[in-house]
């Protein structure tokens, strides 16, 4: 049975109430990325273009800075990186998380939380971003996600 890591980027709490139930099904540990500086939900306002999550998705090379670090992943053969859809894609601050830790020869699932926005061009562009990574599938997940969803989605 390999070691699963349950890393995810929550702006409102949404992500991690899925990250825990997919943690405690598939027993696997949790790593929440947390960024330096919280967001504020003025950060947040998507409708502002001066707001910091709009400056943000806007510029391709924004990597905001991540608060913790992951000690031991080498332990991990099996990675999960959750997050929100912002603007069709996932928060650059997930770019930060996978180009400051190697997820070579790791099994990567992607999960996204959204009201109606799909993963798959979140999930597209991280494996063209990152294509010498093993990216093996992405879903959209809410938080009445169910185990058979988890058991259907993930080799375990």
């Amino acid at each position: 049975m390999s070691k699963i890591l349950v890393s995810f980027f929550s702006a409102s709490g949404i992500t991690k109430e899925v990250a825990i139930k997919i943690a405690k099904y598939t027993g696997g540990d949790l790593f929440e990325i947390e960024p330096a500086y919280k967001y504020t939900n003025e950060d947040l306002d998507w409708t502002n273009k001066q707001s910091r999550s709009s400056r943000e998705m806007s510029n391709p090379s924004s990597r905001p800075e991540i608060k913790n670090k992951v000690s031991n992943l080498f332990d991990y053969d099996t990675i999960l990186i959750g997050f929100p859809v912002w603007w069709d894609l996932a928060p650059t601050i997930i770019n930060t998380f996978i180009e400051e830790n190697n997820l070579e020869n790791k099994k990567i699932y992607v999960f996204a939380t959204s009201g109606g926005s799909s993963v798959n061009n979140s999930f597209n562009t991280l494996k063209n971003t990152y294509s010498n990574l093993n990216f093996i599938s992405a879903k959209r997940l809410t938080s009445n996600v169910s185990d058979s969803d988890i058991t259907n989605w993930i080799e375990m």
